[in-house]
This record gives C-alpha cells, structure tokens and sequence, in this order.
C-alpha cells in the first residue's frame, strides 16, 4: 500500500476542533509559521504531510494577483 498524503491544515483543523471541544485552547505557530509546526503533528500522528502543499501554486497567484490590482486599480 502507498504511503497516503494531506494537507497539513485539514488535519491540524481537525486536532484543533477536538481540542477546543475538550475545553483546551491549542496554539500553533505562535512565535511564526505555522506549517513546520503544522507538519511535526502530522508526523506525530504517523502521517507524512504532502510536501510542499499548497506553496508551489504561490509566484503564480502572487503574478495574477498583480495582473488584477494593475488591470482594476492601475498605477496607485
């Protein structure tokens, strides 16, 4: 069988709500990025976290987002 992969977030979410419905109060990433901590969960619990995510699609949003202000706002 291979090794299955997710998003840290779904998981992390999923902790977080089962905590918070304890009555704990988790905090991740508190002193910076969330996703290292994000992933030592995952493999804590035995799952590989997908690598690198949701990351890879970044220059190319940051680019379109760019197109979009230049097109909507011009030169601000």
């Amino acid at each position: 069988m291979d090794d299955e992969t997710y998003n840290p977030w779904t998981i992390v979410n999923a902790v977080f709500h089962q905590l918070a419905d304890a009555g704990l109060h988790p905090v991740l990433g508190s002193a910076g990025d969330p996703g290292e901590a994000a992933g030592a969960l995952l493999l804590t619990l035995g799952i590989r976290p997908s690598s690198p995510g949701d990351t890879r699609t970044l220059p190319d949003s940051e680019a379109e987002l760019a197109r979009i202000r230049q097109a909507v706002f011009g030169d601000r």
